[in-house]
């Protein structure tokens, strides 16, 4: 499944021993002067959140920041005009592209057929050194997908589906494949146990959607897959495991990749042992994330690791997976000698992330921009599940889905030093502002404050328990 659907795992690290380090303890280290109690945190923000909380402006341009957007899309959002009076055959082509129905790129034709495979000349996926977003459930939806690539995301994927979900005709888990027209290079993970309905799915994709590569997720650790023997109980199973990835890379005419794990238990490594496997069955590249399905976040991923099975992965290229929030750590990411790294949490955490590697510096991001990214992707949510009162709920859901892991940002302003580490919990501080405190709250209720700034006031008897576990660390 995707990063961001794990339990939480112990916090280590406590306040006991003060001749420890913060870094050493697990917690981020803050400048002294910013640093506050549980207490003082919120008394601080219920001080001034008696205060009036900044509203959107009216007269604002919703979608002025996002100068990836069409010139039609911004004609559309200002004047009210539809995509088709703008651009009548360009944007009846990006929205055919969009719901999966364009089938006009060469690229994605075959050129020729042996026995062996229909479209043996498209085995290749060319992302090399590209970023790649992670499949994130719940989190990595479109709108979310839209703010990353805004940021330099290269490759992009949808959420997780599953494949007898997409067979039985479920509209909810056929919307988890719709692509938006920026994303250039955009794939959908399937997830399943069995031979025939995982190559019946991808037989069913080929001819009905758009998209550059199909991802089969081999790394789900939730029980709700592993017991039914897909995700990470593949790697156990290598029997249907081949017949999986063979089956589909026969009928598909795109490249076929796999995302898998070390391995099911923490210290008995597999990855090792299958990688030369795919690269024969079918695989045109592989996703290895550094921990085994044990794991989960309790330690970091294992770089050494991944270091080791890109050597026995060659020539298939292997992208390496886990624990990237800095240019730093994507820095010593690509020494290993992956062709590329994929961002998971870290993308929740600062989606600004991919500008920070590709410009090889540190964002200190203030809050109010933080703020308008929040804005856009409530824009973004409204175009994409309506502007109704349904569409504005779902839309909040998701946004507080993500505000659990944004809250875990720490500016890079109020370091002590640089940079922050995934596993560090930040500690209890008040930050430059009102809003930069209120963003740093781990309180739902602040979260639904924020929300409120965007969406306007909850429903009546409203409550948000997230889906995910934001709070895991090392």
């Amino acid at each position: 499944m995707a990063e961001g659907a794990v339990e939480a795992p112990a916090e280590s690290g406590g306040d006991g021993d003060s001749g420890v380090s913060a870094s050493e303890r697990g917690v981020a280290p803050i400048k002294p002067q910013y640093l506050t109690t549980k207490e003082g945190f919120h008394r601080f923000l219920e001080a001034k959140g008696q205060e009036k909380l900044p509203q959107e402006s009216k007269s604002g341009n919703p979608g002025g920041s996002d100068v990836s957007e069409p010139e039609a899309k911004r004609i559309r959002l200002e004047n009210g005009q539809t995509e088709e009076a703008a651009e009548p055959g360009e944007q009846r082509q990006a929205q055919k592209r969009a719901r999966g129905q364009n089938k006009v790129r060469p690229h994605m034709k075959p050129t020729h057929y042996d026995k062996n495979r229909l479209c043996p000349s498209l085995v290749q996926l060319d992302i090399g050194g590209k970023l790649y977003l992670a499949p994130l459930t719940t989190c990595g939806n479109l709108p979310f997908r839209r703010i990353c690539k805004r940021f330099g995301a290269d490759v992009t994927c949808g959420e997780m589906a599953m494949c007898t979900n997409l067979l039985q005709g479920q509209m909810s888990e056929w919307a988890l494949l719709k692509r938006h027209p920026c994303e250039d290079i955009f794939g959908v993970q399937l997830a399943g146990a069995f031979p025939d309905t995982m190559t019946k799915c991808a037989e069913l994709l080929s001819r009905t959607v758009e998209v550059d590569f199909v991802d089969i997720n081999v790394g789900c650790p939730i029980d709700l897959v592993y017991k039914k023997g897909g995700g990470c109980a593949l790697m156990n199973r290598p029997a249907k495991f081949q017949q999986i990835v063979r089956g589909m890379s026969q009928v598909l005419d795109m490249p076929l990749t796999v995302k898998i794990r070390t391995g099911v238990q923490e210290r008995v490594n597999l990855a090792h042992r299958l990688l030369p496997e795919l690269r024969d069955w079918g695989a045109a590249l592989v996703t290895l994330h550094g921990r085994s399905r044990e794991q989960r976040y309790t330690k970091l991923a294992d770089w050494q690791y991944i270091q080791q099975c890109v050597e026995v992965a060659s020539p298939m290229p292997l992208f390496g997976n886990g624990d990237i929030l800095s240019y730093e750590d994507a820095n010593r990411a690509k020494q290993t000698g992956v062709a590329g790294i994929m961002i998971a949490r870290g993308a929740l955490l600062k989606p600004w992330l991919f500008t920070e590697i590709k410009e090889q510096r540190h964002w200190d991001i203030s809050s109010s921009e933080r703020l308008d990214i929040l804005r856009d992707f409530t824009h973004y949510g409204l175009e994409h599940w309506g502007s109704d009162t349904q569409g504005v709920e779902k839309t909040r859901r998701f946004l507080l889905e993500w505000l659990s892991f944004l809250c875990r940002y720490v500016p890079v302003g109020l370091l002590e030093l640089l940079p922050q580490h995934i596993n560090e919990r930040p500690p209890y501080y008040l930050g430059r502002d009102y809003l930069e405190t209120l963003m740093a709250s781990q309180q739902a209720a602040d979260w639904i404050r924020i929300s409120e700034m965007l969406l306007g006031p909850v429903p009546p008897n409203f409550a948000f328990l997230p889906k995910h576990k934001a709070n895991a660390y090392k």
